[in-house]
């Protein structure tokens, strides 16, 4: 397709890193934004075509206003928009804090609602524009122990479903990607709180999230970000929560 002006959220690792790499193989150029400029400017490395790094921290404001002022004054208005950066939270019902139920709803529903509210005046006047938003499974079911990580994820795919609906006739798509356990670094954080709590060896706890997946396997980054390509590539997916686990979540 066309090169195309790409923003990905989260890029320096895990998830937002192969979807990185997927879009500048695809010929677009890629604004990594994230917390570590460390970590930013590795991933630049891997990339075929042109990047920019863009250090900044999205549950506040005006971090989302200098990452999207950054791409626009140096390349122009964004055409992508790959929301991939969040956080993730292991904690019961009981136990989890109000100061953690925030943190959630701030990194996981706030600021990618200010990212898309951000993208789509730009991409509505040129009548183009694609923004794909990284969810979870838990965005489809309750689970045990992440239920304010959960929450934030049902909000989320809301967010998806009522923008990709006001959008549709102007050219732009919203859609959701739903992974399952990816292996990841936020995958292994679960791992050690999971091998934490039940005093389990991490590799046993490791088995324990693969097995949750009917392939037996955690799901890898570059399958996740070959669906959000899809979602790019096609302009008729429109609206969607698309499951990347393995068969665990049947649609």
């Amino acid at each position: 397709m066309t090169p195309r002006i790409a923003i990905v959220t989260g890029a320096g690792q895990g998830v937002g890193r192969a979807i990185a790499v997927q879009l500048a193989s695809a010929g677009h150029r890629v604004a990594l934004v994230g917390r570590d400029s460390d970590k930013l400017e590795s991933v630049a490395q891997e990339l075929a075509g042109p990047s920019l790094c863009i250090s900044v921290d999205l549950t506040d404001p005006s971090g989302v206003e200098a990452a999207f002022d950054t791409v626009e004054r140096t390349w122009g208005p964004a055409d992508i928009l790959v929301a991939n950066a969040g956080a993730s939270l292991a904690a019961s019902v009981v136990d989890t804090t109000d100061e953690q139920w925030q943190h959630m709803l701030d990194s996981n529903l706030t600021a990618p609602f200010r990212c898309l509210r951000r993208a789509l005046p730009s991409m509505l006047d040129r009548r183009w524009g694609r923004v794909v938003v990284i969810a979870s499974i838990v965005a489809k079911r309750g689970e045990r122990q992440v239920s304010a990580y959960s929450a934030s994820k049902h909000g989320v795919l809301g967010l998806v479903r009522a923008a990709a609906d006001e959008v549709a006739r102007q050219g732009v798509t919203v859609n959701a990607v739903c992974p399952g356990y990816v292996a990841t670094p936020m995958t292994d954080a679960t791992v050690r709180a999971i091998a934490q709590r039940g005093d389990i060896e991490e590799s046993e706890a490791r088995e324990i999230l693969a097995k949750r997946q009917p392939i037996g396997r955690l799901v890898e980054p570059d399958e996740v970000a070959s669906a959000v390509l899809a979602c790019i590539d096609n302009a008729a997916i429109n609206g969607q929560g698309i499951n990347i686990d393995g068969g665990a979540v049947q649609s």
